[in-house]
């Protein structure tokens, strides 16, 4: 996997105590049971992290972290 994505794995484990084993690019935040506030968490980490922004209605719970990924390379890549 790239780069950007085992960055979201690391934001994702350090803010929601995801365990790494359950990790993988094609689950989803709701499988992951993140909730709302979590995810806003999540968002701020990237734009911190990355240097990107991104919209509270571009990371949803039905997104996959692969999907997410996808999403941090293109904003990346502007």
């Amino acid at each position: 996997m790239s780069t950007t994505y085992d960055q979201l794995v690391e934001i994702v484990t350090k803010l929601h105590d995801a365990p790494r084993d359950r990790i993988s690019p094609d689950i989803t935040f709701a499988q992951l049971d993140v909730d709302s506030l979590t995810m806003v968490e999540i968002s701020m980490h990237i734009e911190r992290e990355l240097g990107i922004h991104i919209d509270d209605n571009e990371l949803e719970e039905d997104l996959t972290l692969l999907a997410t990924t996808k999403i941090i390379d293109s904003k990346l890549a502007q």
